[in-house]
């Protein structure tokens, strides 16, 4: 597996950054950004979204031009809902109400 994996934002190579001009004089270029993939690193998951996007903004880019697409792929037709117990509300010494929402247990044995 490659190092490095080029930004997917669709935008990346038209943003005017040092690191992005490319080429010899006379025949300049701006070039999408490589991302590197520290896959030695403990940190590194590869389901991380910026492993594909070298910043907040191009993922943004990516997802104004893409979000029909995306929602497609797993639509939502129902809410999603967690148990919870009954929310405790509790007042302090100082006056403030102080809220606990506890999740019920979800027994997990199959």
């Amino acid at each position: 597996m490659s190092e490095y994996k080029w930004c997917h934002g669709p935008s990346c190579h038209k943003s005017h950054t040092q690191d992005r001009i490319r080429g010899s004089k006379g025949s300049k270029v701006l070039r999408t950004r490589k991302i590197k993939q520290d896959t030695d690193r403990s940190w590194y998951h590869p389901d991380q979204v910026f492993n594909y996007f070298c910043s907040q903004g191009c993922l943004m880019d990516f997802m104004r031009a893409n979000i029909n697409r995306i929602v497609a792929i797993a639509p939502r037709h129902t809410p999603l809902e967690t148990p919870i117990d009954d929310p405790v509300r509790e007042r302090s010494e100082y006056g403030y109400y102080n809220t606990t929402i506890k999740e019920r247990g979800v027994d997990t044995a199959e």
